[in-house]
């Protein structure tokens, strides 16, 4: 059968692509599903040290329906989520998650949950490159580590960016089966109707 074509744009301090992802994970389990992977860097003035979250500048009003929608997706998805207090720098991050999904890609999965894992679950800074170390090492990918100011791995963020801006992307996380576009962690069911809308119509 064939697979049906899933563009996922994300990044890994974005909580809603934490959800995104662990949905999207199920579906590939479940259908035939052959995804690709946008690493789009949301904050890139982020330093490693970390950011407060007070310092994003969300209306209260907003930030409490955010966290209210966000505690209902996890607690629906059975997903851990520790109390979050800051943000950080993920471009070597996603220099890595990529460069795996690249050249060991049978390693890649294991690292793109684990580095979801460590920043919402367990609270760890994977802007600081002892942790992203660390994570690389117990996924065995440490020699994969890039210089966050490696031309050809900077060259690839930039090909998601630009690939994001084509479809339209106003934010992360975005799901694209074919050629339609679904912003926000959309259910499960939203996408499951998508993939049964793309093979009956033959593709799109």
């Amino acid at each position: 059968m064939e697979r049906v074509p899933v563009g996922f744009y994300f990044d890994y301090v974005c909580p809603f692509c934490y959800v995104a992802s662990h949905r999207l994970r199920r579906i590939t389990r479940e259908y035939p599903v052959a995804v690709c992977y946008r690493f789009v860097e949301i904050h890139p003035d982020n330093p490693v040290t970390g950011r407060p979250l007070s310092e994003l500048g969300y209306p209260p009003a907003q930030w409490a329906r955010m966290q209210a929608a966000l505690e209902q997706m996890v607690a629906e998805e059975g997903l851990p989520l520790a109390e979050r207090s800051f943000t950080t720098n993920t471009r070597q991050a996603l220099l890595l998650a990529r460069r795996a999904l690249q050249q060991r890609p049978g390693r890649f999965l294991a690292l793109h949950d684990a580095l979801f894992h460590a920043f919402f679950a367990e609270r760890r800074n994977i802007g600081d490159p002892a942790v992203l170390t660390a994570l690389a090492a117990e996924h065995g990918v440490a020699d994969l580590l890039p210089e966050a100011d490696d031309p050809a791995a900077l060259a690839g963020l930039l090909e998601d960016v630009e690939m994001a801006q084509t479809v339209g992307l106003t934010g992360v996380p975005t799901l694209q089966v074919g050629e339609r576009v679904f912003p926000g962690a959309v259910s499960t069911e939203t996408l499951v109707a998508a993939l049964a809308t793309y093979t009956e119509e033959g593709g799109d």
